[in-house]
């Protein structure tokens, strides 16, 4: 847990979606992607001041915890998925604690659905209020999370530029049909096998990860014709009439060239920074 929380740094967007067939196809195509957004993004190549021989460690360390709370949930791409199937998903993962008077309640692997039949030994005859449930839900570390919207949670933190790159990725792709529809169609035949393996060879190979015959770099620039298209579409201007494509110049560039933000970095600490990460905190910091 200390991996995650003290030494890692992600930042999130959060998506509405319309309906649950749009909750749908907006869940497989992030998920399937998220990896993408990683390799992009992927700004963690250093820990204890030296290369840690990864290009997002903080995407790793979350393949490396528990796997029953993290992960590419491979049901959500099988026929029939929908808001009650993630609820069982839920339901299965174990408890972690529950809060009463204040307290927190150590309930480490115990069954919320025996918590739901009063039946949970640590708070006998006690049933769960929705602020339980919320509790619950708040423990669960999937690559996308489903709340009352779509949590994206595979991307480095990184400076104020990129901040903005990453909801314009996201609403780039999700929020026109057409552009959704587009971006299912790069991934709708790979395989739970392929999705996983994109996830594990991400935070180490970057855009460099195979994919088929292909590299995430291919795939990322593809992804990023769509979002831009999607963006257009949206139109939403600011005062001096731009659209927001201009926020995905930057990840249109580390596609180009396929050098992300932690290439640069291990780039830099083998040669200008003489192997002294403290320049980082020097040239990062915002």
């Amino acid at each position: 847990g200390r991996q995650m929380m003290f030494r890692s740094c992600t930042v999130q967007t959060n998506l509405d979606f319309a309906s649950e067939a749009d909750m749908v196809k907006k869940m497989r195509v992030s998920l399937a992607l998220q990896p993408v957004a990683t390799a992009l993004f992927a700004n963690s190549p250093f820990a204890e001041g030296r290369l840690n021989g990864f290009q997002s460690y903080r995407a790793h360390v979350w393949t490396d915890t528990d796997p029953d709370r993290t992960g590419m949930l491979p049901f959500v791409f099988e026929d029939g998925f929908g808001f009650e199937q993630y609820v069982d998903y839920v339901l299965d993962v174990p408890m972690y604690f529950a809060r009463r008077g204040g307290q927190y309640k150590d309930c480490s692997g115990k069954s919320f659905r025996s918590f739901l039949e009063g039946e949970l030994d640590v708070l006998p005859g006690d049933k769960p209020a929705l602020a339980d449930f919320e509790d619950h839900l708040s423990t669960i570390f999937p690559e996308v999370r489903l709340k009352t919207f779509l949590e994206m949670r595979g991307a480095d933190s990184g400076p104020w530029s990129r901040l903005c790159a990453l909801p314009a990725f996201w609403v780039g792709l999700m929020y026109d049909a057409d552009c959704l529809d587009a971006a299912w169609d790069l991934v709708k035949d790979w395989t739970e096998a392929e999705r996983e393996s994109l996830r594990r060879n991400a935070p180490v190979m970057g855009l460099a990860a195979p994919i088929r015959t292909e590299t995430l770099q291919d795939v990322a620039i593809r992804v990023l014709e769509i979002a831009r298209e999607g963006l257009k579409r949206r139109a939403m201007l600011s005062v001096s009439g731009d659209d927001e494509t201009g926020f995905l110049t930057e990840l249109e560039e580390i596609a180009r060239t396929g050098l992300n933000p932690a290439q640069v970095l291990i780039a830099k600490f083998k040669t200008d920074w003489n192997g002294d990460v403290r320049h980082a905190f020097k040239e990062c910091a915002f």
